[in-house]
């Protein structure tokens, strides 16, 4: 088998699968707020019982655009835009609570961005005791923040901290001052190395650190001692990510060209000396694009057969229901998805309103609901079996016709019943997931939707 030939046979654009359908191919003539509403109640009662219920609150300003970012943000350096949308995002809230017979059971909260740190700890400090006032908090809920190093503040931690946060999430990407100048993310290690200390100094029991491979200009000797940091510093959990490059979606990203990023090859490498330090170093590799220390709770999630993803990633929390507050957040009833406009005039005036602010979605069908098990079960436990009864549901039965290519090539194994992906397909779970996306293969897209599977 030759390994390098197949790496190219699957450098193919591939979703990261953070839902099924993706959003891409969600049907859309069939959904609406109503819809939404109802798919929300439906879902909320057995969620609050037994699990609780998690939320997402995306906060999209920005004092400044790095250039490699795919996320919703809106750059401005007027902080006078904290507390109104602060509000807005509480209004909306309500708007929910409305809807709720009881009061709900967080499980997981998360700030996302943008950068959530972006706003004052004051301003955080009254959006989390404005989301709580009304909620009961799990005795297992899982708190966290994404943040920006050059502007997180000592406040902030201790702020979040006493409101429950125990989970600190950090954008590195690269130490390489060069790759930091072009993507325009501009920290230091000793910031880095002050706000790790501080948030463990403050109560904060996982600490994560996002880095990049792939990135504008960046070298093989850079990537290396950027992660010689890392291992010094030892953050309970890395997710090492592949920089995907969508200028037609991003149009930030034009600020450089293809000729400044590592060729394909190159990237592989970069990938692959990525992986074996961070191994050397004492960390396990969990589902796709993470490392952890064995005392993560990812890694235990892991172990358990337990892991999940969602929106926000990779997560040891399982909740039915999710929902997203805030311009373009997602949320998932598990048999609906909708996603919420996308620029904060429309937003704010929606929901001003009284209405929800969402302008898209997907009502997930049998099949649907069929296909989306099997591609969680592959991407977190890179294991997934069925019944003879499923085997019949045709879309099914095509994908696993479709995956017997993907076993002759040695990324998965199939025997009667079940598929268990080999070590050498843990580097292809996007591809893996892709042979079974009905959607996909019923529709391919006319012009590329999704960044390269490497």
């Amino acid at each position: 088998m030759n390994t390098n030939i197949i790496r190219q046979k699957y450098h193919i654009a591939a979703p990261r699968y953070t839902s099924y359908p993706t959003v891409p191919y969600w049907n859309e003539d069939n959904f609406n707020a109503d819809e939404w509403c109802s798919a929300v109640v439906g879902s909320f009662d057995e969620s609050n019982q037994k699990d609780g219920i998690s939320l997402y609150i995306h906060l999209p300003f920005c004092e400044s655009l790095c250039t490699y970012c795919g996320c919703n943000t809106r750059i401005t350096k007027n902080h006078q835009v904290e507390k109104p949308y602060v509000d807005t995002l509480l209004k909306e809230w309500q708007l929910y609570l409305k809807q709720f017979k009881t009061k709900p059971l967080i499980r997981e909260l998360h700030l996302g961005g943008g950068t959530p740190t972006f706003f004052n700890a004051q301003n955080l400090e009254f959006l989390i005791k404005g989301i709580l006032k009304d909620a009961v908090v799990h005795k297992d809920a899982a708190f966290s923040f994404e943040a920006h190093p050059a502007n997180t503040t000592t406040e902030h931690l201790i702020t979040l901290n006493q409101l429950g946060f125990t989970r600190l999430s950090l954008g590195i990407q690269d130490f390489d001052p060069r790759v930091q100048l072009i993507i325009n993310r501009v920290q230091t290690v000793e910031q880095v190395e002050q706000i790790s200390r501080k948030a463990r100094e403050n109560g904060y029991k996982s600490l994560n650190y996002d880095l990049i491979y792939g990135l504008p200009h960046q070298s093989f000797s850079g990537l290396a001692d950027t992660i010689e940091e890392v291992l010094r510093l030892r953050p309970d959990r890395i997710a090492f990510y592949s920089y995907a490059h969508v200028p037609w979606v991003k149009p930030g990203q034009r600020r450089y060209t293809e000729s400044d990023l590592p060729a394909p090859e190159s990237k592989e490498e970069l990938y692959k000396l990525g992986r074996k330090l961070l191994k050397e170093g004492g960390y396990t590799e969990i589902g796709m694009d993470h490392f952890t220390l064995t005392t993560d709770s990812l890694y235990e999630a892991d172990q358990k057969g337990s892991l999940h993803r969602n929106f926000m990633g990779y997560t040891d929390q399982y909740s039915r229901l999710t929902i997203g507050l805030g311009v373009s957040a997602i949320s998932d009833s598990w048999n609906a998805f909708a996603q919420n406009v996308k620029t904060v005039e429309t937003y704010t005036d929606m929901v001003n309103k009284g209405l929800f602010p969402v302008f898209k979605g997907h009502l997930l069908t049998e099949t649907d609901l069929l296909i989306r098990k099997h591609i969680l079960n592959i991407i977190c436990r890179g294991y997934t079996s069925w019944t003879l009864a499923e085997e019949e549901n045709e879309a099914l039965a095509e994908g696993l016709i479709r995956m017997r290519w993907l076993a002759q090539d040695g990324l998965v194994f199939l025997s009667a019943g079940e598929l268990r992906v080999t070590g050498f397909g843990k580097r292809f779970l996007r591809n893996i997931c892709m042979t079974l996306d009905a959607r996909l293969w019923e529709k391919q897209p006319e012009k590329q939707v999704f960044s390269m599977a490497d």
